[in-house]
């Protein structure tokens, strides 16, 4: 007989219930019964029985619902794009299976990600409203086909699979190949759910080693009920979709049983109060692994030191849209002399840190910047400073500063960004503002580095800096700044020695 949904969660509690020191030899054990010839370095397996508090959203409206058995079910069919995301972006060489249901496509599209840098960029495997499956690459609005097949009963269960191995990505549907590519995006990131103006179930997702794909083997029915990974009549891996969803067992069976502690479904790092100093890291530094998920429905304030301990914090709620707009709320907001340390802010972020005075961030990490990573908001004695840390994917602004003082960025890295910094050029009350960036590695593509106001006296100092990939891009550029909320006027870029002040010599290109 079927194990039912009890007896799911309670071989999962013998798993956690034994600790640090019993966790190992478990998992050993249950692994050799449930899935004997699946690969023991599984970094994720996922058949959400016991919710998805693991996995970060952006954008769409995602929900544990029923069909046949639990599985992570995106209903807003109109969402340009709904993303969730799980894993490390430390990620590189894997295969990432899930079984998707499209609900309704519409004029869109579901499917699965691989190697998710950030919320808009990844190489995608998708079931789309033509009919086909396509293995896409991804980057912000750009879309490149690598291969796609036709597919029949679209809004049936498919199996879909990315195997990302060097450069290489290939991508199947119900066992059948649907094209390989040589892949120019990042080779590391995270995994991911994806939607795009259609609604879709998702369920039995399996991230292996991309030598060792995800396995469903079958379990003798002499198997005891603890050991038995023959779940209910329901979910199915086979190839050929069928309306129905049955299955033999799956790596989700074990889903505490994985080798990455990342994999983690809740976070395991609670953020401390502290007194400590620190320094930031160099701007080459790796970025760091999660230690876990923290989904973050309303604004935490911030007064003292807040160490994350590389928690990763990502928008829910009414902080987890997947849009641009300016004026939304943010994950942190930090009372006038905080410290915020060692954390990760996840997608979506929001409006990222908001500081109300003098404040100093160490080592903060943006995944995929929401409307702003930060904004600096203090008095015209204010003192800012960033030190180590990065952040991805912007848009528009990393920093914006909107108040008066002085902000200093040091040992920072930044990538595929439209500025590292502006001194905010329509605020209703203008300010004299300052910035130092100093240490700094930025990987295009962008806009710009930085970009002040000259007719406020605004100043802008540089050194240290390094361009990657854009030896033509603007280094500090020079505005007349309103407050009328009018577009400011650019008038000219460069150093000038009175309010862009750097050499020629404080900057390389590579």
């Amino acid at each position: 007989m079927p194990p039912t949904a009890s007896d799911r969660r309670r071989r999962r509690r013998l798993v956690t219930g034994l600790g640090a020191a019993g966790a190992a030899g478990a998992v050993t054990a249950l692994v050799a019964v449930l899935v004997p010839s699946a690969s023991a370095a599984t970094l994720l397996s996922e058949d959400f029985e016991d919710g998805a508090s693991g996995w970060s959203k952006s954008g769409g409206t995602w929900a544990v619902v029923t069909d046949g058995s639990k599985v992570y079910q995106q209903s807003k069919a109109d969402s340009e794009l709904a993303r969730v995301f799980a894993g490390e972006t430390s990620w590189t060489d894997y295969s990432v299976q899930a079984k998707v249901k499209p609900i309704s496509l519409g004029s869109g599209l579901a499917g699965i990600a691989a190697r998710a840098s950030s919320a808009s960029n990844m190489y995608r495997l998708a079931l789309t409203s033509a009919g086909k499956a396509e293995l896409q690459s991804v980057k912000g609005s750009a879309v490149s086909v690598l291969g796609s097949v036709a597919v029949s009963n679209l809004t049936s269960w498919h199996t879909l699979r990315i195997d990302a191995s060097g450069s290489t990505v290939t991508g199947y549907v119900d066992g059948a190949k649907v094209a390989a590519g040589t892949g120019t995006l990042a080779g590391n990131g995270r995994v991911g759910l994806v939607t795009s103006y259609a609604s879709a179930s998702f369920d039995d997702v399996a991230v292996n080693p991309v030598t060792g794909a995800p396995v469903s083997p079958t379990v003798s029915s002499s198997a005891s009920k603890t050991a038995t990974a023959s779940p209910s009549a329901s979910k199915t891996a086979t190839a050929s979709p069928s309306a129905s969803k049955t299955a033999t067992a799956s790596a989700s069976a074990s889903k505490t049983a994985t080798a990455s502690p990342s994999a983690s479904k809740t976070a395991t790092a609670t953020p401390t109060a502290t007194t400590t100093s620190g320094t930031g890291t160099s701007p080459t530094a790796a970025w760091p692994a999660a230690t876990g998920s923290k989904p973050v429905t309303a604004t935490i304030p911030v007064s003292g030191t807040l160490d994350g301990g590389n928690a990763r914090y990502y928008g829910s709620g009414a902080l987890g849209g997947d849009g641009q707009a300016e004026g939304q709320d943010p994950l942190f907001k930090l009372a006038d002399g905080a410290v915020l340390k060692n954390v990760i802010l996840g997608a979506p972020a929001a409006d990222g840190v908001h500081c109300s005075g003098s404040c100093t961030l160490i080592n903060v990490w943006w995944e995929n910047v929401g409307e702003d990573a930060a904004t600096f908001k203090g008095g015209a004695s204010a003192t800012y400073t960033i030190d180590g840390g990065g952040a991805r994917s912007a848009d528009d602004k990393v920093f914006q500063h909107n108040g008066g003082g002085t902000l200093t960025i040091k040992n920072f890295q930044v990538s595929d960004f439209g500025k590292l910094y502006r001194s905010c050029g329509n605020c209703s009350t203008q300010h004299k503002r300052a910035v130092v960036v100093q240490n700094v590695i930025a990987t295009a593509p962008a806009k710009s580095l930085v970009g002040v106001n000259a007719n406020y006296g605004d100043t802008a100092t540089l050194s240290k800096i390094t361009i990657v990939g854009d030896d033509e891009l603007d280094i500090c550029v020079r505005y007349t700044g309103n407050n009328t909320g009018k577009e400011p006027t650019k008038i000219g870029s460069g150093p000038d020695g009175v309010t862009c002040k750097y050499s020629e010599s404080d900057v390389s290109f590579k």
